[in-house]
């Protein structure tokens, strides 16, 4: 492998370690923010603690935009920046009206790094290795999310503001992160797609000094103008890859993964487990969830990204069934960490690490941007719907109810595996262009 695609994917990618420590840093605050403010669970879960959420769901639906006209690597600096002020605006307030709009900037930054993140990094890798170059944007986000969950531990006792110095750390990543990303190239399909093609075929010269770059160039071109100008995607051509979207991205948020991170010490507490234990659990989730994402990094372009849908799916069902189990009998002790830990691992291995791997390669290279933004904004939507309603569901139909529907929904999702999802291991961006919407023809 080229060593400068792997330090330009890995720049890229730190976007995801933003996202990842974005996402769960907030859950350390959960229950002391609560408390500070006086808060209802129903105000608490859906403004305070699901603020950034609905800034990623709006960062998801536009996201595609500044992509597709400024580029990936603009955007990229762009999002650096909404990570920044958002850290130090969140740490700094003191009422719950500001923090939910501070929040709110992280999250369109993370909605948009959804996108632009595994554009930039599925368009400059060769199809051997794309897969895993592509997945380092998951194993940075849960490096960031065990990062996140480390540092709640680390600062819990600082004093009364605890919760400012947990929040507001994340500003000198994102800083670190913003000037990193100056250093990469623009994308040569982005260039190419904005007929920049003397700039494409250098940055092309780089990525491959060995190949032919004017001949992979005409075939980016080639795929390119095979498609008509105005085109979008819900087009009916498109109907299959906008349906793999969807789905893909719809079973990874109904598994359950973003309303357990938020309130993993919460669902530990209300196991029986201390605070202090709780937390410390927290970050065995975070140490589980790197380590099998390592392992989903370096089996995607080996065994394939069906294969790791099996393997987790089959996984999911199995433990989020243990999980309800244990809420409805009351085990005790350490019986739901470990089941949690399998679920944990479960979308590590399959989920965690294939959506934005196959959300980036179904699409073709000019609506790449657009098609990725509509399979985000179905993953980010239920990202803010799901876990906004966990403290309600929790304290009225119970916990056990509420994972129990998770486990019913992974069922379906290997039913979509066995029977309609496609395999896109070792496969160009372009030829998949062609396999997929022929399908549809």
């Amino acid at each position: 492998m080229n060593n400068k695609i792997l330090i330009w994917s890995i720049t890229a990618a730190l976007a995801g370690f933003l996202f990842g420590f974005d996402t769960v840093v907030i859950s350390g605050a959960d229950k002391k923010l609560q408390a500070l403010w006086g808060s209802s669970n129903a105000f608490h879960g859906s403004v305070v603690m699901a603020m950034a959420l609905w800034g990623t769901v709006f960062g998801a639906l536009f996201g595609g935009m500044p992509t597709n006209r400024l580029g990936r690597k603009k955007t990229l600096i762009w999002i650096g920046l909404f990570y920044f002020i958002s850290a130090v605006g969140s740490a700094l307030v003191n009422d719950p009206y500001t923090f939910a709009f501070f929040r709110f900037l992280g999250g369109i930054g993370v909605g948009a790094s959804t996108i632009a993140a595994p554009a930039y990094v599925s368009e400059i890798s060769p199809a051997k290795d794309r897969g895993r170059l592509v997945a380092l944007y998951q194993f940075n986000i849960v490096f960031g999310i065990l990062i996140a969950f480390l540092s709640n531990y680390l600062l819990r006792n600082v004093g009364e503001n605890a919760w400012r110095w947990m929040i507001g750390v994340e500003a000198f990543p994102a800083l670190i992160y913003t000037v990193l990303i100056f250093t990469v190239p623009k994308s040569p399909r982005w260039l190419i797609s904005k007929h920049r093609n003397e700039e494409a075929k250098e940055v092309l010269k780089l990525i491959n000094p060995n190949g032919d770059a004017e001949k992979l160039m005409q075939e980016i071109k080639a795929e390119s103008e095979s498609h008509l100008s105005g085109e979008n995607i819900f087009m009916k051509k498109y109907r299959f890859p906008l349906m793999l979207a969807f789905l893909v991205a719809m079973f990874n948020q109904f598994s359950g993964i973003n309303a357990f991170l938020y309130y993993a010490p919460r669902i530990f507490e209300e196991a029986g487990l201390g605070e202090s234990t709780a937390l410390l659990s927290s970050i065995g989730i975070g140490v589980t969830n790197l380590l099998f994402t390592l392992l989903g990094v370096f089996l995607i372009d080996r065994l394939g990204r069906k294969i790791l849908m099996y393997v987790g799916s089959i996984g999911y069902i199995i433990s989020l069934s243990l999980v309800s189990m244990a809420f409805f009998l009351n085990w005790e002790g350490l019986a739901v960490p470990i089941f949690l830990f399998m679920f944990i691992a479960s979308h590590a291995i399959g989920q965690g690490a294939i959506i934005w791997v196959y959300i980036s390669e179904i699409f073709p290279n000019h609506l790449r941007a657009s098609g990725q933004s509509f399979g985000t904004s179905t993953h980010w939507v239920l990202a803010a719907i799901i876990p906004s309603l966990v403290p309600v569901l929790f304290s009225s139909i119970g916990a056990g109810v509420v994972f129990m529907v998770f486990a019913i929904m992974m069922l379906f999702q290997l039913l979509f595996v066995i029977f309609i999802m496609p395999e896109t291991k070792g496969i160009s961006l372009e030829e998949l262009s062609k396999k997929l919407v022929r399908d549809e023809k």
